[in-house]
């Protein structure tokens, strides 16, 4: 989808969603409206929280977002850097404000690449 596709796409409720990835879809329609200050770190707070929220009431365990899950081990082979402790959130910062780019425009950019190469398309996995 392109960025005017996404901006024109109607919100869902969260109780409409099934999974980790169209929870992200929701956050990139409207990225001001979920996460403070549009922070990444705010951000990787939230996925921690839908983790922990999961796994409490018996959902499926989503962990790509976590410090060894899928989303981290990739995003540390593709910056060609070791696993930081303090996650992929701030190095994607990082990353940002040396390339001048919104943090959390690289992080969907990013996401989507991720996705694409996990999934072959960044639509998510159903």
């Amino acid at each position: 989808m392109t960025e005017e596709e996404w901006r024109n796409k109607t919100p869902r409720h969260p109780r409409q969603l099934q999974n980790i990835y169209e929870f992200l879809d929701e956050i990139r329609i409207r990225p001001g409206a979920w996460v403070r200050d549009r922070s990444l770190q705010h951000l990787d707070s939230m996925l921690l929280g839908y983790r922990v929220g999961g796994t409490i009431h018996g959902g499926k365990d989503e962990d790509d977002f976590a410090q060894t899950g899928d989303f981290s081990m990739w995003l540390w082979r593709r910056f060609d850097v070791a696993m930081n402790p303090q996650g992929w959130a701030v190095e994607i910062e990082r990353a940002a404000a040396q390339a001048g780019k919104p943090q959390m425009d690289m992080f969907f950019t990013l996401l989507d690449a991720f996705r694409a190469e996990r999934h072959g398309s960044t639509e998510p996995a159903r």
